[in-house]
């Protein structure tokens, strides 16, 4: 059985990314930067792979995000795998969208400390769908957001 509900990003974008310069010491000091994504159905529309390119202030890089879908939980499943680590596939958050938006979550550790990562997708049946990824060392009590992406087609 296939999911549709990624199928708002199928296809090439233009990404705005604003991103925390630190995470979870209470910085408030953002930067931007542009980027560019192409997403495409894999596993007979079961899932699909987002391939990026970050145009960090420090330089270039590539990243990819690797959806699955299980059609006997409903959930999806997202990992990232980055050039800047290629043998390594992050923790996957794991969830669903409800109502319109995509909620998905992990258990991970940041600089030695358990957090709890979500990620969100937002606006999605709009023309500028937004990402967003935020951390908790609470338990998911309070979240701090470290980064969003604005997509706009290309």
């Amino acid at each position: 059985m296939m999911s549709s509900d990624f199928d708002f990003e199928i296809g090439d974008w233009l990404v705005r990314h604003r991103r925390l310069k630190e995470r979870l010491v209470g910085c408030n000091d953002w930067e931007e930067f542009d980027g560019s994504s192409t997403t495409r159905h894999v596993l007979g529309g079961c899932g699909n792979i987002e391939d990026n390119i970050i145009d960090f202030p420090s330089g270039t890089y590539r990243a990819i995000a690797i959806r699955s879908f299980d059609a006997k939980t409903g959930n999806w499943a997202i990992w990232w795998l980055s050039s800047n680590n290629p043998h390594h596939l992050d923790v996957p958050v794991v969830g669903k969208f409800e109502k319109g938006v995509g909620s998905f979550l992990a258990e991970d550790s940041l600089n030695g400390r358990p957090v709890l990562v979500r990620f969100l997708w937002l606006a999605t049946d709009t023309p500028v769908p937004r990402w967003e990824q935020a951390m908790s060392l609470d338990g998911g009590l309070t979240w701090e957001t470290n980064w969003t992406m604005d997509f706009r087609r290309r």
